[in-house]
């Protein structure tokens, strides 16, 4: 396939560039500034040479855009309008280049987050579920994805990221350090729901909807089964053979990351259930085998199924 991937170069887009590359796709990381040397079997093309010229980006197969400034960090207001102009701007520059194209991909897969359903310790979600715009995120993820629905592709796939877990980024290695140094334990009251996925599922759903026609709208990037945080602990300190017993108050947290702290301390139980009806099989369907793969220890092994 050919595959042009926007916002390539963070902790997801790294592993889906390593991915596709593998099975030899031809790939176009699409960036900001010219880095000056490419990756290995990626071809990279900057936002205003798109702006010049959108039909360099002729006869894809599929665009992914991942591009947007990272929520991990202090929410000031100067924070809060780049967080959400920053995926705003990106997702209207996909939608221009794509309406100037005279072949458009077949699909636009459009990162976006489970934000939207709000904050809850009682409430189960999934893509039927409407949003509740009880927070910032949930307003930045609902603008996000009205921004998508403008992308003129036959198909246009709003992934729902949920927490995913990886060694090499994303928040698992913060989160497993302090039970690794034998001071871990649960965040606040310990009741906040984790939808969480490992990221070799996390690319390769996104791969499955590329190819399976059916799949569009949103769709939930969140493993079958979703834990409280204090799950999440005890898991993680039997993989580690570490004590789960230094709770975190919240007002510690609050104190430490401000408004941020939301996403430690709320969250919300959500299915993948697109997914499910589409037979997608996760490689990690549980917390304890993703964990026992990423911490390395002796569990379940062997390579992923092949992608549907």
């Amino acid at each position: 396939m050919r595959i042009a991937i926007s916002g390539g170069t963070g902790f997801i887009g790294g592993h889906l560039i390593s991915y596709f590359t593998q099975r030899q796709d031809e790939l176009i990381l699409i960036s900001r500034s010219d880095p000056g040397k490419s990756l290995p079997g990626v071809r990279t093309i900057t936002w205003s040479e798109i702006e010049q010229d959108p039909h360099s980006l002729e006869g894809l197969d599929a665009w992914i855009n991942l591009a947007g400034a990272s929520i991990n960090q202090r929410w000031s207001e100067t924070a809060k309008r780049q967080i959400l102009a920053s995926r705003l701007k990106t997702t209207a520059a996909v939608a221009n280049a794509v309406s100037a194209l005279h072949n458009k991909p077949p699909v636009v897969i459009n990162a976006s987050g489970m934000s939207i359903y709000g904050t809850s310790e009682t409430d189960t979600y999934d893509e039927f579920s409407p949003p509740r715009l009880t927070d910032f995120l949930a307003e930045v993820v609902e603008q996000w994805e009205e921004a998508a629905d403008r992308i003129a592709a036959a198909r246009v796939v709003k992934v729902r990221v949920g927490i995913v877990l990886g060694t090499d980024g994303g928040a698992f290695p913060k989160m497993a350090l302090p039970y690794k140094l034998g001071v871990g334990g649960p965040i606040g009251s310990g009741n906040q729901w984790m939808s969480w996925i490992h990221i070799d599922d996390m690319v390769r759903l996104i791969d499955t909807c590329i190819r399976n026609d059916e799949i569009e709208g949103p769709v939930n990037a969140t493993a079958p089964n979703p834990v409280r945080n204090r799950e999440f602990g005890e898991v993680l300190a039997g993989v580690l053979h570490r004590p789960n017993l230094f709770r975190v108050p919240s007002w510690v947290m609050k104190g430490l990351f401000g408004e941020l702290s939301v996403l430690l301390l709320e969250g919300q139980r959500v299915l993948p259930r697109k997914l499910l009806e589409h037979e997608f099989q996760f490689t990690y369907p549980a917390l304890e085998e993703a964990l026992l793969d990423l911490t390395g220890k002796p569990g379940r092994s062997g390579p992923p199924p092949s992608p549907q």
